[in-house]
């Protein structure tokens, strides 16, 4: 069986799967996806950003592996401290489903100037309450909303996460809801 792969700019507002919550966005209303076609991990609701799709079970498997890492910008409130990205990078502790864990070492950077994203389709907030600033976030492992529980554990919460990279394969300048089919991942 030749099994298909796709990249998707999964909007803010949309799971990332298929069948669910008749009310929920789904990801099959930007494009007629065959059948058995899988998210390869997830972003929630809130996040926006590249999102691989394959109807590849081992493909799944080897992304969603510590072997692969994963890039996030987010915006935060308030301006990031290097104090901040240096806890971010040594790993700090979040609670996951009632139970406190360390996280990895990992890499973080203050991205400055922003990047350049469309506006996204639910305003923030406007300025009047404060500065904001976006970081750069690059792990491997991948915790139920582990990037948002970081940064919120140093005190900058996340306004706005966006993936940006997995492994080798970068969103670009991909639009927002935008689909491309690719031969395979480059894994």
């Amino acid at each position: 069986m030749d099994h298909r792969h796709f990249l998707i700019h999964k909007p803010y507002g949309y799971l990332s799967q298929f069948v669910g919550e008749a009310k929920k966005k789904k990801l099959g209303e930007f494009h007629d996806f065959p059948e058995g076609i899988m998210a390869i991990g997830r972003l929630d609701e809130d996040s926006e950003g590249l999102l691989l799709l394959t109807t590849d079970g081992r493909t799944s498997e080897l992304v969603r592996s510590k072997k692969v890492e994963k890039e996030y910008y987010a915006q935060v409130d308030g301006l990031i401290t290097d104090d901040a990205i240096a806890q971010l990078q040594t790993g700090v502790e979040i609670g996951i489903h009632d139970v406190r864990y360390r996280t990895s070492p990992c890499t973080a950077a203050r991205l400055d100037p922003a990047p350049p994203f469309a506006p996204r389709s639910r305003k923030i907030r406007d300025d009047r309450h404060g500065p904001t600033s976006w970081v750069s976030i690059t792990l491997t492992e991948g915790k139920y909303r582990q990037v948002r529980k970081m940064r919120a554990a140093v005190g900058f919460p996340t306004l706005r996460l966006v993936r940006v990279r997995v492994a080798g394969i970068w969103l670009g300048d991909l639009p927002v809801g935008g689909v491309r089919e690719v031969a395979d991942f480059g894994l």
